[in-house]
């Protein structure tokens, strides 16, 4: 297989981590939270919330055998009320937020996301840059950058999976069930995809190694006797 080749389809790899990643950053379904129904004939709220935003959803509960479990599935009608995160007022938090370190956990998973969506964006720059004539060599920061961005996505998925254990753990919430729902798989496809396919774009632009040792002895051109 040419090396053109392997780098469109490396690209294309890439293109597919790119997607899920920026899905995993504007959608709100990276953890599901719901608290213990105590009785029948009443409302519960279970919550999903993601990097930016918070879903609360009222769903009533009319069967016995609900009782000491958690409120849901989430899938179940009732009335969605969403609200953004405060994420940069200094003093107000969102109600989920009760302890100071949740609300610290969340804001350095945002910030860190928004940090590889610009290490795509850097990435797929030069990209389009290297299909000018000459430019291959731009293919080694493209490489680079998308690396980063898969890395960043990482530590945006792990800081977010420590801030959900530990608002779990915590007695100063009322939730006590939680998942991961599409929006942590997303994030997950993506650091995978980037991280991976970074590095290989990064080592299909270095220079191939000769396959003898000899070789680079026989193909140098023989110095001119004056």
């Amino acid at each position: 297989m040419q090396k053109d080749t392997k780098v469109k389809i490396t690209f294309l790899v890439i293109l597919v981590g790119m997607v899920c990643m920026f899905t995993a950053v504007v959608t709100d379904h990276w953890a599901v939270l719901s608290p213990r129904v105590e009785t029948v004939n009443i409302t519960c709220e279970a919550a999903h919330f993601g990097l930016w935003k918070l879903c609360k959803k009222y769903i009533y509960i009319n069967e016995q055998e609900m009782v000491g479990k958690g409120c849901g599935p989430i899938s179940q009608p009732g009335d969605v009320n969403c609200s953004y995160f405060r994420h940069f007022n200094p003093g107000e938090t969102s109600e989920i937020f009760e302890v100071k370190t949740q609300r610290e956990y969340n804001i350095s998973a945002a910030a860190i996301a928004v940090f590889s969506l610009a290490f795509m964006i850097l990435g797929t720059i030069c990209m389009l840059g290297s299909t000018m004539k000459g430019k291959d060599y731009l293919h080694k920061p493209a490489g680079m950058f998308y690396a980063f961005a898969g890395l960043c996505a990482f530590i945006s998925v792990e800081v977010m999976r420590q801030s959900v254990n530990r608002m779990i753990e915590s007695e100063e919430t009322i939730w006590m069930e939680y998942y991961y729902s599409w929006s942590f798989a997303c994030a997950c496809a993506g650091f995978v995809l980037l991280l991976l396919s970074g590095i290989g774009l990064l080592l299909l632009s270095m220079p191939q190694m000769p396959r003898n040792p000899w070789e680079t002895c026989m193909d140098a051109e023989p110095e001119q006797i004056e």
